[in-house]
């Protein structure tokens, strides 16, 4: 099991804007490098890519949360 940690103080988004459909949905097959969310930073947006190929376990966080460096936000299988 991979965890994808957060690279950056923010707040995460697993939608690329509020009336758009999620990246990915728990239990979906992401490859390395995949975007599953987004991290926002005073208004600029940096992605949050998948760190290993797998499926996507669960998210440790919700949408919209505020998260710390290292923070772990998805688990990959």
């Amino acid at each position: 099991m991979s965890t994808v940690q957060s690279p950056l103080p923010g707040v995460f988004y697993r939608k690329p804007s509020p009336d758009a459909d999620p990246f990915v949905e728990e239990g979906t097959e992401v490859s390395e490098g995949q975007v599953i969310g987004l991290i926002e930073v005073m208004k600029n947006f940096s992605e949050l890519k998948a760190d290993a190929a797998g499926t996507l376990a669960s998210f440790l966080v919700e949408d919209a949360a505020e998260v710390e460096v290292g923070q772990g936000i998805a688990e990959i299988q």
